[in-house]
């Protein structure tokens, strides 16, 4: 994966030619930007440098600024969030679904830039398809299920070895959560991990015929009684009756789908996903390095062990589909094992505010 990191102080930080003499700021910069074009320029000026050219100190810039390398094959771009002065457009949307990350508060979405903000930078990269006008091409080659999987685990396991809050600030934030909540929530997704992993059969039955159904019916009703709720203009609440109505009846049509074919229609969806996704992202990686800047060696397993499981499907579909289910057990669990321990240590780290605010 390449990756660059972007700073306010210039990307030679530890060894400034600028500051010791070794070229005049202007020409250090002309000569660099003519051999590494992808560079901004202003990411390799001093403050000095700035001065000189009548910039100043306080030099305004945006997100949308440091973006230009990932035009130029770099993977990802991790900016500062103090080198940001200035807010976000319009342009930036929240994006409600997301592969998960070590870190991540908050993702905005700007066409093919997507933004991971954490607490002290701002992680940029470019998907390859804007899943706002090609979603099928996005979920194929931007999020294939193994990532998916793999992403969610490591996000979850990262997040149970967080060692605490560092700023009082968050530590006061934070009092608004009430720490049992937390742990009865993990102790309940303990138990349903567990009794996933132990009857994944007999859950797969109970999804498809219950719980997806169920849900269909939930977003339904949302949609019909949403017009009802808000001032939307009449065209809108005409199109979430319509939307409400249609899938109201898809609900109440899966209720009495019958279980086999559920299983056809999960596994041609598996195995279209992954052999799709397989086919994509081996096809990149027979081009070279140069094509797959997120990862190679990643990618080239990734779309392997897609293929590999896609034939497994037409050769063990209840073999896959048992598999697929015990893994969302385990993530069950180890979510459930997270919120335990995040609320344990929230208990933790409010105990020396109330102290400090019991002795004042």
């Amino acid at each position: 994966m390449v990756r660059a990191t972007l700073t306010g102080k210039g990307l030679f930080a530890s060894f400034n030619p600028l500051r010791s003499g070794y070229l005049h700021p202007s020409a250090f910069c002309n000569r660099f930007t003519t051999f590494f074009p992808c560079v901004p320029r202003y990411l390799l000026e001093s403050d000095a440098g700035r001065e000189e050219n009548g910039q100043g100190a306080g030099v305004m810039t945006r997100l949308d600024d440091f973006l230009e390398p990932l035009d130029r094959g770099i993977w990802e771009v991790a900016v500062p969030k103090e080198t940001v002065t200035e807010p976000l457009d319009t342009g930036w949307k929240k994006s409600p679904i997301n592969v998960p990350s070590p870190g991540t508060i908050a993702c905005l979405r700007k066409g093919r830039f997507h933004v991971h903000e954490t607490e002290d930078e701002w992680r940029v990269h470019l998907d390859r398809y804007d899943p706002a006008v090609h979603p099928l091409l996005h979920l194929i080659d931007d999020a294939p299920l193994l990532l998916m999987i793999s992403d969610t685990f490591m996000t979850l396991v990262a997040d149970t070895k967080r060692t605490g809050i560092r700023r009082t600030a968050d530590l006061l934030k934070t009092q608004r959560f009430i720490w049992h909540e937390q742990v009865l929530a993990g102790l309940l997704l303990c138990l349903v991990g567990i009794f996933i992993i132990s009857n994944p059969f007999s859950f797969f039955r109970s999804l498809v015929e219950q719980i997806i159904p169920l849900t269909i019916i939930c977003l339904a009703l949302f949609l019909l009684v949403r017009p009802l709720r808000t001032r939307l203009p009449e065209r809108y609440q005409a199109i979430d009756i319509s939307r409400g109505m249609g899938i109201l009846g898809a609900g109440i049509f899966a209720f009495f789908l019958p279980l086999a074919l559920w299983i056809l229609l999960i596994l041609g969806i598996l195995a279209a996903w992954m052999i799709a996704s397989a086919a994509m992202l081996l096809f990149r990686v027979a081009k070279g390095r140069h094509a797959v800047p997120e990862g190679f060696y990643s990618r080239m397993v990734t779309g392997i062990v897609s293929l590999v499981l896609a034939v497994l499907l037409f050769v063990s579909p209840a073999g896959v589909i048992g598999l697929l289910v015990w893994v969302l057990g385990d993530i069950t669990l180890l979510l459930g094992i997270t919120l335990c321990i995040n609320g344990l240590r929230l208990r933790r780290w409010m105990n020396p505010v109330t102290a400090g605010e019991a002795g004042r």
